[in-house]
């Protein structure tokens, strides 16, 4: 069975207790949304609130022993708008080029990053994109 939590804020705390003993947690972020804001709260950005979702899910102890597969989506448009908008917009710290590969593979680090049980916990991360049919055959055939 599958289920699609949803992403609003208020709804999260109404599901979490429900998927205790799950094998596998299917976690998608938008790689584009690094320059964007939450529709519910202009003050927070898009990327640090799916950080901070995912170190909840991923830390949580009903998740302890579950295999987590992290899907950046939208690589296509993240691709166009590294471009023109600076990684740091999200990310101050963040020096290095703005080109596709750098920065994504910096966003990446970010979500890998968050995993505190790194010597028993692996986490399987793919850069996507849904509408790419190809990319995500090859992605779920891996």
């Amino acid at each position: 069975r599958m289920f699609d939590v949803g992403g609003q804020r208020s709804e999260r705390k109404k599901w979490i207790h429900c998927f205790e003993g799950v094998t596998c947690i299917i976690f998608i972020a938008a790689l584009s949304a690094y320059d964007m804001v939450l529709v519910e709260d202009d003050e927070v950005n898009r990327m640090h609130e799916s950080l901070h979702l995912f170190n909840s899910i991923c830390n949580h102890r009903y998740f302890a022993t579950t295999s987590i597969v992290l899907f950046l989506n939208k690589k296509d448009v993240f691709q166009e708008k590294i471009k023109k908008a600076h990684l740091s917009i999200c990310f101050p710290d963040y020096d290095g080029p703005n080109t596709y590969d750098d920065a994504g593979s910096y966003i990446k680090l970010q979500f890998l990053e968050l995993n505190m049980r790194r010597d028993v916990k692996e986490i399987y991360s793919h850069m996507t994109c849904a509408t790419d049919t190809e990319n995500v055959k090859f992605v779920f055939d891996a």
